[in-house]
């Protein structure tokens, strides 16, 4: 071939090909699919953005304006509401339990995953059954024994029980079996040979090639860990170790608290998992497709 030919990529064509663009069906049909899918796109958003315009009133104004843009951006009154919260130690705390959840998600479930998959041992699949049942249980009901069983232990008052709640996920297993068992079987075949043992294996081998499924389950646990709410009151208190949720309660249930004061912290709230959000987009939607195929 020349090297002055250049080479003619075929255009990349979905569902919708290029050339059923130019009839008019598929036009009024495309657009309408569009208009659909920004209606929802504001529905969603409307909330959170009239919040956000909501923290910038005063108290008189929100109580008395049914605007959704308030009279002026006083950007004051976020720096005031956030002093008053005194919410910086509950982002660390919630920074602590968020981490070690994540840890304790990959490393337990994946464990306990690595062997229902790949070691198969004996009575394997009345544990599986196990699991799958256990997701027939809600997690209230499941809250008292677990409760008690955290008073009885005396894990209370720390992050400890949080973390291993978040290591006991039945879901974040299935997540991981059903990805572990699409894994050749091969490269386990070629670590025991090189001599590696099951945990080698499992470090070394499978969790650097279930990085797809890894990041879906650290997401999920990140959202978990950042949103729940009862499990950290009960545990923590209104100690010390107070979580972002367990503090905003605590901050509404006062008796000085105004509306426009609690918009505020509402908005506080929000940020980190909108900013995760954003910074994870790409990512999370790619790996639930692949975890879903290679399931």
């Amino acid at each position: 071939m020349n090297k002055n030919q250049k080479t003619v990529m075929p255009p990349r064509t979905g569902i919708i090909r290029d050339f059923d663009n130019k009839t008019a069906d598929v036009k009024i049909g495309l657009a309408l699919v569009y208009i659909i899918c920004i209606l929802i796109v504001v529905v969603s958003l409307f909330p959170i953005f009239w919040v956000s315009m909501a923290g910038f009133k005063d108290l008189r104004e929100y109580m008395s304006s049914t605007s959704v843009f308030p009279q002026a951006f006083d950007f004051s009154r976020y720096t005031r509401t956030w002093t008053q919260l005194n919410i910086v130690q509950s982002y660390m705390n919630s920074l602590y339990v968020i981490t070690g959840s994540v840890i304790c998600a990959l490393v337990f479930n994946g464990m306990l995953a690595y062997g229902l998959a790949i070691l198969k041992p004996r009575g394997y699949k009345l544990i599986s059954k196990l699991v799958m049942f256990s997701l027939l249980i809600p997690a209230t009901i499941s809250l008292v024994p677990l409760f008690m069983n955290i008073q009885h232990l005396n894990l209370g008052g720390f992050f400890t029980p949080l973390w291993l709640v978040a290591g006991a996920n039945a879901f974040f297993v299935i997540l991981f079996r059903q990805f572990f068992e699409s894994l050749p079987s091969s490269l386990i075949e070629a670590a025991k040979i090189d001599g590696c043992s099951q945990l080698q294996t499992f470090f070394k081998i499978v969790m650097p090639l279930s990085k797809p499924i890894c990041v879906v389950v650290a997401i999920f646990a990140i959202n978990a860990a950042w949103s729940d709410f009862l499990l950290p009151y009960l545990v923590l208190g209104q100690g010390r170790w107070q979580t972002v949720m367990v503090r905003l309660f605590i901050f509404s249930t006062q008796q000085t608290i105004n509306y426009d004061d609690l918009m505020r912290a509402v908005v506080f709230s929000m940020l980190p998992p909108i900013i995760l959000f954003f910074i994870f987009q790409k990512q999370l939607t790619e790996n639930i497709v692949t975890g879903g195929i290679k399931g």
